[in-house]
């Protein structure tokens, strides 16, 4: 007599399922994402379709401004059309965007590339957490949703060898025509992911969800009352307003702001910068690649340090370390000495961002907390568009070097703003698993 395969094989099996899918997803995501910042050297060098310093700062906050679209439109568009759906068409979007860029005759075709590209960025990310969200095994959801967000930062690193070993010898178009292969993927993902189990029960899928649900020994989400959570969400907005309330939440936002900046800010312009600080190319993309490599130890390393030290401490430390390491960035330094201080700098860069969230989620109550980080990620976004803007003006004013001092700058700002919000904010107990998820929202 055969045995059947025990419920924690079966759990475990749907999470390597869905996970996996989704981690290639985002490390497409990540890919699309960096290509810009990885080959915009070689394309202001080569002067492609007559692009400028100014105009290659304006194209950068292109796509962020698309991931600020998309990422405030996922939840309406996916409550409609399932996620699913809606992480098959983000990764159609943002790779044909890729084809409209290679075929770009003009900055102005270029520019609209990338804004569709961004669109299907800030689409993909929040939908995907939702996903392993709802797959990850029970006690589990932080460390799933962790690994998760190493994969944007592995398509980072992808994105500095492609650069290297296509750019050089074939041109920057054909960066761009290799940003399209994830095309392909989007068959796979369409038959092979599984539907969010909660988007089928809200949707009243109960026979769909209940067979995936036994196949797996998923325990199924209870249905959710449609008018009380329109309800509770607009409530939950008011509420960050509410009393004393409305100082806090700007500080959290300002703090996310001055932190997405650096971000995309930093992730944009990275390679330009190196090579106007004397290095050669090759140099510059591995500065790309430590980066990002800083940002994947730094999202396993923060989740720790916060919960010893506290997420708000941790936050402002990390700040003002990352301001030191960008400003340290601007001195011509050994090449060794270079490379850890970029390594360094994505590990403290990319973990102060996320904490922002954490702390957001220790000082929110149970009812607003998901509304409060949801908004606080959502204002950061304008950041996201104005730190590559604000890195081409300076270049364009021949003022490269002022580039890391700003960057440096609004590490400091953030640093003040979230210090100061956490020591205004009344303690609130919050569970840690619930925060850790929030943690992740990145």
């Amino acid at each position: 007599m055969s045995s059947s395969p025990s419920p924690t094989a079966r759990v475990a099996g749907l999470a390597v399922l869905a996970v996996g899918l989704c981690w290639l997803a985002v490390l497409f995501d990540g890919l699309d994402m960096f290509i810009y910042g990885s080959v915009l050297p070689h394309m202001l060098e080569q002067k492609a379709l007559g692009l400028t310093p100014d105009q290659a700062g304006d194209l950068g906050s292109y796509a962020t401004f698309g991931m600020l679209v998309g990422a405030l439109t996922a939840g309406t568009v996916a409550d409609r059309i399932g996620r699913k759906k809606l992480m098959v068409a983000c990764v159609a979007l943002f790779s044909l965007a890729s084809g409209l860029c290679a075929m770009a005759g003009s900055v102005g075709v270029f520019g609209l590339g990338r804004t569709l590209a961004g669109i299907g960025l800030g689409g993909l990310l929040p939908t995907a957490i939702s996903m392993v969200s709802d797959y990850a095994p029970r006690g589990r959801a932080a460390l799933t949703i962790g690994m998760l967000m190493t994969a944007h930062h592995a398509g980072g690193i992808l994105s500095a060898y492609v650069a290297l070993w296509i750019v050089e010898p074939l041109g920057w178009r054909a960066a761009f025509w290799f940003c399209v292969l994830p095309l392909l993927f989007a068959p796979v993902l369409a038959k092979s992911l599984p539907e969010s189990l909660s988007f089928l029960v809200a949707k009243g899928r109960s026979e769909e969800a209940g067979e995936l649900a036994r196949r797996y020994e998923v325990a199924l989400p209870a249905a959710p009352a449609d008018k009380q959570a329109t309800a509770g969400r607009w409530n939950s907005l008011v509420s960050l307003f509410r009393g004393g309330e409305w100082s806090q939440t700007l500080l959290y936002w300002l703090a996310s702001f001055g932190g997405l900046l650096l971000v995309y800010g930093v992730a944009t312009w990275l390679p330009t910068l190196m090579r106007g600080e004397g290095y050669n190319l090759g140099s510059a993309l591995t500065f790309v690649v430590l980066f990002n490599l800083g940002g994947i130890v730094g999202m396993l390393v923060a989740g720790r340090a916060s919960d010893r030290f506290g997420a708000p401490r941790i936050s402002a430390i990390w700040f003002a370390l990352t301001a030191a390491g960008v400003f340290l960035l601007s001195v011509h330094m050994p090449l060794v000495l270079t490379f850890a201080v970029v390594f360094l700098t994505g590990v403290f860069l990319n973990s102060a961002q996320t904490m922002i969230y954490a702390t957001v989620s220790i000082r929110s109550r149970p009812e607003n907390r998901a509304t409060a980080v949801g908004w606080t990620s959502g204002m950061g976004r304008f950041g996201a568009v104005f730190g590559p803007w604000l890195g081409g003006q300076l270049l364009a004013a021949n003022n490269g070097d002022w580039g890391f001092t700003a960057f440096a700058l609004a590490s400091l700002s953030s640093m003040v703003f979230i210090g100061i919000a956490a020591l205004r904010g009344s303690k609130r107990t919050a569970g840690s698993d619930s925060e850790q998820k929030l943690v992740a929202a990145h």
